[in-house]
């Protein structure tokens, strides 16, 4: 995630909520396909974000995710900390309440990161450092199922992402296999199992900063709780009721670059549930090869993308791992000041860390 200090009021409605999009539409036939087409162009070019239904995961499949998260975060401390991502130079692993940081502060919440089940590789000195973002997840020895469950799920959205990608890029005139050979079996997909503990108790609340995804799509399943915001046109930011059975979904800052920012990434954030409410929700992070690089997108509407929003604290590069690894040398310091001292002086990584 790429880090925004901006922090206007937050409010609570808006004219027009998030847009709702139907994928299954993409099967009904000629005109339903148009009205889908219709519906992604507007979200993607006007919002960044939308609520996505007709994606075909079932209940029992998320049923399936969600018991295990819970389980895992009802283990006891101990066994959570055994799989502290501090552990892991690949960056997976449990993350205590507060060690991840974004725009600099602390986010108040738990979580266990997972990507895809891969061998440990520790690149040369002749290799991209962000080789070492491939490797194996830590799992729970009581919990065997957490590791079944969080491997279907992302094969499951990797799925959803692949036809809802297709299908977006054809509703803005684009080839839909335009970027088919930076993703397949060499993908770098990544998930989240988040628990939001309630407020601090310190006058912060902050369950994760504002900031936009570094990738192509996210896919958020979050649960009735709330408290996700989303910057709008008006520059607040604004609630994103639950919708039951939709994910939310979020462009990320790849597809605003490739698109000239014709398709925009939008700043989000969570707002920690108040008192000692318990808010859980599961991120999926669509992204491409670690080695990929992202050519920009022949489609007919580049002649009007507006050019992509700078910021000087956070260049982006068009090899995707290293805008990955960037991401991953500042939201968790401890881990970095254990395995990757190093990378904070190299040239690939300094830019991003003045």
């Amino acid at each position: 995630m790429t880090r925004s200090s901006y922090s206007p009021q937050s409010t609570l409605s808006f004219p027009s909520q998030l847009p709702i999009v139907d994928l299954s539409a993409a099967d009904r036939g000629p005109q339903a396909r148009r009205l889908l087409h219709a519906q992604l162009h507007s979200a993607a070019h006007d919002v960044g974000f939308f609520q996505l239904v007709g994606h075909g995961v079932t209940e029992a499949e998320t049923r399936a995710l969600t018991s295990a998260m819970h389980a895992f975060f009802a283990l006891p401390e101990a066994d959570r900390i055994a799989l502290d991502n501090i552990n892991s130079p690949h960056f997976r692993g449990y993350t205590r309440i507060g060690d991840e940081r974004t725009g600099g502060a602390r986010d108040w919440r738990d979580q266990l990161d997972i990507g895809a089940e891969r061998p440990a590789r520790d690149p040369g000195p002749w290799e991209a450092p962000y080789w070492w973002l491939e490797g194996p997840n830590q799992w729970p020895a009581a919990l065997p199922e957490l590791r079944t469950a969080a491997l279907r799920w992302i094969d499951r959205l990797s799925a959803v992402a692949e036809r809802l990608l297709h299908e977006l890029l054809a509703s803005i005139g684009a080839p839909a296999d335009f970027y088919d050979d930076i993703f397949g079996p060499r993908a770098h997909p990544h998930l989240k199992l988040v628990r939001y503990p309630g407020s601090s108790g310190e006058g912060d609340d902050q369950g994760v900063g504002a900031h936009k995804d570094y990738g192509f799509l996210t896919l958020l399943l979050q649960d009735q709780v709330g408290g996700l915001q989303v910057q709008r046109e008006d520059g607040n930011f604004h609630e994103v009721p639950p919708l039951p059975g939709a994910f939310v979904v979020n462009l990320g800052e790849l597809l605003e670059v490739a698109t000239n920012g014709y398709l925009i990434a939008t700043n989000h954030r969570v707002v920690s549930p108040p008192g000692a409410t318990e808010r859980y929700s599961v991120p999926f992070f669509y992204n491409p090869r670690l080695d990929a690089r992202i050519n920009p997108l022949v489609f007919p509407y580049a002649g009007s993308a507006p050019g992509v929003t700078a910021d000087p604290a956070n260049p982006l590069f068009a090899e995707y791992g290293r805008n990955e690894l960037k991401g991953k040398l500042r939201a968790h310091p401890l881990t970095t000041a254990r395995h990757h001292a190093d990378l904070l002086l190299h040239p690939e990584a300094q830019p991003a860390l003045s």
